[in-house]
């Protein structure tokens, strides 16, 4: 589940990198934690 939601951020951020939009820095901000709780899950 959690993959899944880091896939749709990571996408959802590109596309806020090509179009510049407002929500750009909040989908940047998701990203990072989907990173965060992606990397915890594949330690433990």
């Amino acid at each position: 589940m959690l993959q899944t939601i880091a896939i749709i951020l990571l996408v959802l951020w590109l596309l806020g990198l090509v179009t510049s939009t407002a929500l750009g820095g909040f989908i940047h901000v998701l990203l990072v934690v989907a990173i965060v709780l992606f990397l915890l899950r594949f330690i433990r």
